[in-house]
């Protein structure tokens, strides 16, 4: 290494050096609260609802969106956002609108920012018409106290956490974010992820469950329907308890596939790689086929068709 070379090392060394002193003296004369050195500006909106609705809308990019219940007459809608980046707050046609207003100039979307904007929902009533959610990367949660027609949600990032019952459909489609559903009663479900992951416990469902992922894992755990489709790519499938008055549908590329303690009167299963395996609760007639993979299945010749195929993947079902 030449003298020269020696010395810039020196010096870069050195700036750095001094750079991380004077960055510690900065933060110890501020206590270490990195949200001062947030460059965007909050502010927190109150807006009170008294005209009647029954339906919600939201149109966010990155706000949070809580709904909880109240015991006012009135809804109100408090929102913790960025100042030139405000929400707006009406009612149309029935439906309470809450859509974002982002006024920023291209060169205001350059910032550092340590806080998370939020829109809080206090609700008066515990039944409501239709809900539709479209945000990008914040996080929605709809708790138990509140019970839909329908619901309709879409995210890019963000998560879904869902408690609430819906009599009709429940629609909840996610990129990256992961969603999750505890504990509640549907007409019929539809939920969709790219590389988000799925977990689904305690639901009641009258209709069809319909899944899809592409690397996402899928955990359905205490589940009753009519019908269950899931298609996905190397996302695993696990189903837990999972019973289906018609049929089971599953196709997987390397994604493998898990039974425990589950059953449906028809089972159609169709992977590449991935495998298939765990136990069922009732006899099928079982027709199988693997091209490498191996294969363990009961000698069964009653009960609904269980049809499983795969290319290397193995075939290992039993009957509890």
């Amino acid at each position: 290494m030449s003298k020269a070379m020696k010395i810039w090392l020196i010096v870069g060394a050195s700036l750095i050096l001094i750079g991380c002193i004077i960055l510690g003296g900065a933060m110890s004369m501020m206590k270490w609260d990195f949200t001062k050195l947030s460059t965007n500006q909050y502010e927190t909106n109150e807006h009170t609802v008294t005209e009647a609705f029954q339906g919600i809308s939201v149109h966010t990019n990155t706000a949070d969106i809580i709904f909880a219940r109240t015991e006012e007459d009135a809804c109100s809608v408090v929102c913790f956002e960025r100042s030139n980046e405000k929400h707006s707050v009406l009612v149309k046609d029935g439906t309470l609108v809450i859509e974002i207003s982002d006024t920023r100039k291209w060169y205001e979307h350059i910032g550092i920012g340590f806080q998370t904007s939020k829109i809080t929902v206090y609700l008066p009533r515990n039944e409501y018409d239709t809900l539709t959610v479209k945000s990008d990367t914040g996080d929605v949660t709809v708790p138990k106290e509140f019970q839909w027609r329908s619901m309709d949600i879409s995210e890019q990032t963000g998560d879904v956490t869902c408690y609430a019952s819906v009599s009709g459909s429940l629609k909840i489609k996610a990129t990256t974010g992961d969603i999750l559903l505890s504990n509640l009663s549907v007409g019929s479900l539809e939920l969709s992820v790219s590389t988000g992951r799925i977990k689904a416990s305690g639901v009641t469902c009258e209709g069809d469950v319909s899944v899809r992922v592409s690397t996402g894992k899928t955990n359905l755990t205490d589940m009753t329907c009519k019908s269950l489709t899931s298609k996905g790519s190397t996302g695993d499938l696990s189903l837990k308890n999972v019973v289906a008055s018609g049929s089971f549908s599953i196709e997987r590329s390397t994604g493998d596939v898990t039974f425990d303690g589950s059953d449906a009167a028809e089972i159609f299963v169709k992977t590449d790689t991935g495998d298939v395996e765990g136990s069922l609760l009732s006899s099928k007639v079982f027709m199988v086929t693997t091209d490498t993979g191996d294969k363990d299945v009961p000698k069964t010749v009653s009960g609904g068709r269980c049809e499983i195929a795969t290319d290397t993947g193995d075939i290992r079902i039993r009957i509890q």
